[in-house]
């Protein structure tokens, strides 16, 4: 078995490994570190884990906890990391960190963004960005594994075919998308209260939010030339799940069913990418709970414009799912183990 610790486990990312890989048949849980549940099991403050895990949360002592697991995932306010990461680094283990502050190449595209210092520098040498779909082969080996944000995995998978391809125009790329509350972490700020979430819909960080700056490093990688978008978030009211409307202007003329066929061999050796098709579109409800995204694809003929919506668990696919992906690429593990249970759907 590997033992793998978690940092910051009593947050919604970190409670969803903890559920993800207390029955995962190669991975086991050694430590789980909450500072606010100190002393506490963690299935006092989660109860649904009662009698399932009931691990005692520890606190943050790094030369405490750090022999006590061979890899640690991190799930950690940004900024709050480089306080954690350069201790275990020191310490030879392997991360995987939920922050923002291992996501990027450049140091100043992430200073601009985030608005701070980024501290440690020196440590994106060493980390990669942790979309399996196009890191696979660098994730194995890499000693700090940038998880991605759930809207760049949403948008980046569903639009990563056509900038390879160069189908579309660069110069014009806009991506609508909308997330579940519990994006926001367990937070108890008044604007993610239950009255002012329930039966409403907003765009907010409209043309600011940071996870722009995410999804333009790495289609600009995949372009091989500077690509900007036109990203606007938006708070839909429920729980979990995530939907991004991608739209682009086709360079040639092709039909949805032409597209359709370039994504399925775009990802035919991705197991949790499901390519729908012509006429289906996705939908939250059957990705929630999962790690899978559904790509579903149109073409509007009038305006030679190709429409690609793509859906995710903003928890799943768009965080702890995707960090148990990396775990298994990480132990040289079949990258599905653990991972294979379908949508909620209810």
């Amino acid at each position: 078995m590997i033992n793998v610790g978690i940092i910051g486990a009593t947050g919604y990312v970190g409670i969803e490994i903890v559920r993800l890989l207390q029955n995962h048949p190669e991975i086991n849980i050694s430590t789980v570190v909450s500072q606010n549940f100190v002393g506490k099991k963690i299935s006092d403050v989660y109860p649904n884990l009662r009698n399932v895990f009931d691990m005692e949360c520890e606190e943050l002592d790094i030369d405490k906890i750090s022999d006590k697991a061979d890899i640690f995932v991190t799930a950690l306010p940004h900024g709050v990391s480089k306080e954690v990461i350069p201790k275990l680094v020191k310490k030879n283990k392997r991360i995987v960190d939920h922050s923002g502050d291992f996501r990027y190449k450049r140091v100043e595209v992430y200073e601009q963004w985030y608005n701070t210092k980024h501290g440690m520098p020196e440590l994106l040498e060493i980390s990669v960005y942790g979309l399996p779909e196009l890191h696979r082969e660098a994730i194995k080996s890499a000693q700090i594994v940038g998880n991605p944000g759930c809207y760049p995995t949403c948008s980046i998978l569903g639009i990563a075919p056509l900038i390879s391809n160069k189908l579309i125009d660069k110069n014009n790329i806009i991506i609508d998308a909308a997330s579940g509350v519990s994006g926001a972490g367990r937070s108890s700020d008044l604007s993610y209260s239950f009255c002012e979430c329930t039966e409403n819909y907003k765009a907010y960080k409209v043309a600011t939010h940071r996870h722009t700056s995410e999804i333009e490093q790495e289609l600009s990688l995949l372009a091989g030339e500077d690509i900007f978008v036109s990203f606007t978030p938006h708070l839909a009211p429920m729980k979990r799940g995530m939907l991004s409307t991608i739209y682009a202007n086709l360079t040639c003329e092709k039909s949805a069913s032409e597209l359709i066929e370039l994504y399925r061999e775009y990802y035919k050796n991705d197991c949790f990418v499901r390519i729908l098709d012509e006429g289906i579109l996705p939908e939250t409800k059957h990705v929630a709970g999962s790690n899978y995204i559904d790509i579903g694809i149109v073409v509007d003929k009038r305006l030679n414009r190709v429409i690609v919506l793509s859906a995710i668990d903003n928890l799943g696919k768009g965080a702890a799912g995707q960090a148990v992906q990396v775990l298994n690429i990480m132990c040289g593990l079949p990258e599905h183990t653990g991972l294979l249970t379908p949508g909620l759907y209810l």
